[in-house]
């Protein structure tokens, strides 16, 4: 018996020895990051090679679905909403689907991304955008799988698919210019009420200039169509610190009406702990 045991042991002991050794994948993962005007883009993917294989029509068939790519989904990650085949797609990260023909391919940007191969079960309402692209036939065969962003701009760019003979692009775009007139008008106009009244906070947390922080905070305040009560709580600390005990009163009760509209138990009971200590004073 001693001797059973002991030779499941090596045989144990020599699979630990084997997994250790490292071998080149199949199909190596890649990422690539790219900048598109003001968007960060990024592609998680992995990359077979031909190997003396036909790929198009045969390792990958025409017209059904592909991963676009081996192992897990290929993945693209947009750091903001971009524009697909004329469809919004959010900011966040996607799964690249294709369907490979002689002439044109179509391509889904998919919501799903964990996974490999191709979903068991395709659902039509987890398609963010959908595309049909053109192929290019190149003359110099590509061996290895490969993605790139081409054709970059400062409003867009392709994500460039190339294997065997075969080019196709994925073009998008992105909301280069609204972003920088959003930050022209921004900075032309001056800092905003939520500017402000970050600033108040700061200030007066941090043991700062108390009166430059109520100067911000009264800026913000006025700004402000409707202030929430957590506002104008901030608004009545800022003025007791500052020594307007009148004006924190003041503050303090519209704070306390609000949270009371609100539901709000922790702000009536702190507005109305305030209101008895700077009154008694």
């Amino acid at each position: 018996m001693n001797k059973v045991v002991l030779f499941l042991l090596a045989i144990v002991a020599s699979l630990t020895v084997e997994a250790q050794i490292n071998t080149p994948a199949p199909s190596p993962a890649a990422k690539l990051m790219q900048t598109v005007g003001l968007t960060e883009v990024t592609i998680d993917y992995s990359r077979p090679s031909m190997r003396g294989r036909k790929v198009y029509g045969n390792l990958v068939p025409f017209d059904k679905l592909w991963r676009t790519g081996a192992n897990a989904y290929t993945k693209v990650s947009f750091d903001t909403d971009v524009t697909i085949g004329g469809k919004e797609v959010k900011a966040g990260t996607y799964s690249i689907f294709s369907k490979p023909g002689a002439s044109n391919w179509e391509v889904y940007i998919y919501t799903d991304i964990v996974g490999g191969g191709t979903p068991s079960n395709w659902e039509e309402s987890k398609i963010a955008a959908q595309i049909t692209t053109p192929v290019y036939n190149i003359e110099m065969p590509v061996e290895t799988f490969t993605i790139t962003i081409d054709d970059v701009t400062s409003t867009g760019a392709n994500i460039g698919i190339i294997w065997e003979n075969t080019y196709v692009a994925i073009p998008f775009s992105v909301p280069t210019d609204a972003t920088v007139m959003s930050n022209i008008d921004k900075a032309l106009n001056g800092p905003s009420a939520e500017d402000y009244y970050a600033a108040a906070v700061y200030y007066s947390s941090e043991g700062k200039d108390i009166n430059k922080a109520k100067e911000w905070m009264d800026k913000a305040i006025s700004m402000t169509e409707k202030p929430a009560f957590w506002q104008l709580r901030q608004q009545s600390l800022i003025l007791a610190k500052a020594g307007d005990k009148k004006g924190a009163i003041a503050a303090a009760k519209k704070s306390l009406e609000g949270a009371t509209a609100a539901g709000n138990n922790d702000y009536i009971k702190m507005n109305n702990d305030s209101i008895k200590e700077w009154s008694s004073k």
